[in-house]
């Protein structure tokens, strides 16, 4: 990290993919939150749009959001090129395009960052439905607010409210592992592989992004395809993690010997919920018997294409991600 009183400097990346409405909408929020900091700060949109539909909308917001287009699809793809583009910069933000940041939400990632001198800071993301849940997905727990206690350490974060220590990215060669762009599960690789470095992830419970869920994700078929996907992509990473070999033989016998465990426990307090016509219970077991079968399934090496792309797109090597839904 930047020694304690030298001058830092602070990029807001924003990735997206013909999101133009919420991108318009997010902007102004982040010109907004860049007043609010001490320190040099400035608004980075790239747009992973083969089409570049973006640009016009960043042009219109002023000098301080910078537009870059990156062709090769993916978020991956995309969060390298913003690792690129942030070469004088000491801190990278990552925010979703279709989210919204509070009040005082960068200020309090970038006054942690400096106060605790971490590798990383996140924060909490609250849901916000365009329509009221039924009982089956508001018990599921896939849109709860994860709370921690401020200046917790966590093990792993998601990119849709991160901040990074450049200098600790730098230093340990960190990227974005392309190979997951279509599938995501880049971020949780990602940041699992900073904390094996020695770098802390801290939380500050503050430092909240509203995330609008429209009414097509706020579905059973939606929170089962990503608890499959999300399962799957910690499946995969904690054997990417492991040394290769013996040590990673044995971390993948671990794991399926606790994911078909768990998948029973699961499946009996599915069938025990079913019996007392019991809904919370039903959607909260078979939640957990969907992520414990997608980390079964990504421990072979297999994680699903949530965000794959229309055939006609290009399909160069990177992907896609939680910012790309």
């Amino acid at each position: 990290m930047t020694p304690r009183g030298e001058p830092v400097q602070v990029l807001v990346a924003v990735l997206t993919y013909r999101r133009t409405a919420q991108l318009a909408a997010l902007l102004p929020h982040l010109v907004a939150q860049l007043e609010q900091v001490d320190v040099p700060a400035a608004v980075l949109v790239v747009d992973n749009d083969p089409d570049g539909g973006a640009a016009t909308v960043a042009d219109r917001v002023g000098p301080r959001v910078r537009y870059v287009h990156e062709p090769r699809p993916g978020i991956a793809a995309a969060r390298n090129r913003a690792l690129d583009e942030a070469a004088g910069a000491d801190a990278l933000v990552f925010i979703d395009d279709d989210e919204v940041p509070t009040p005082g939400w960068l200020s309090g990632l970038v006054r942690a960052w400096q106060d605790w001198r971490c590798a990383a800071v996140t924060g909490p993301v609250v849901s916000r439905f365009a329509v009221a849940p039924d009982a089956w997905v508001a018990a599921s727990g896939a849109f709860d607010r994860l709370t921690r206690v401020t200046g917790s350490r966590v093990a792993g974060a998601a990119t849709n409210n991160l901040l990074l220590d450049l200098a600790h990215v730098r230093g340990h060669g960190l990227r974005f592992d392309e190979r997951l762009g279509l599938t995501g599960g880049e971020d949780t690789l990602f940041t699992h592989a900073l904390v094996r470095t020695g770098g802390e992830i801290r939380w500050v419970d503050e430092a909240e992004v509203i995330e609008p869920v429209p009414a097509e994700r706020a579905t059973r078929a939606w929170v089962l395809r990503r608890t499959f996907r999300a399962g799957s992509s910690w499946g995969r990473a904690r054997v990417t993690l492991a040394a290769p070999g013996q040590h990673r033989s044995r971390v993948r016998a671990e794991l399926v010997a606790r994911g078909v465990l768990r998948s029973l426990q699961a499946a009996l307090s599915l069938t025990g919920a079913v019996l007392r016509r019991d809904v919370a219970a039903r959607s909260r077991a078979t939640v957990r018997l969907v992520s414990h079968a997608g980390l079964l399934v990504g421990l072979t090496g297999f994680v699903y294409g949530e965000y794959a792309r229309p055939a006609a797109a290009p399909t160069a090597a990177g992907g896609s991600d939680r910012g790309h839904r």
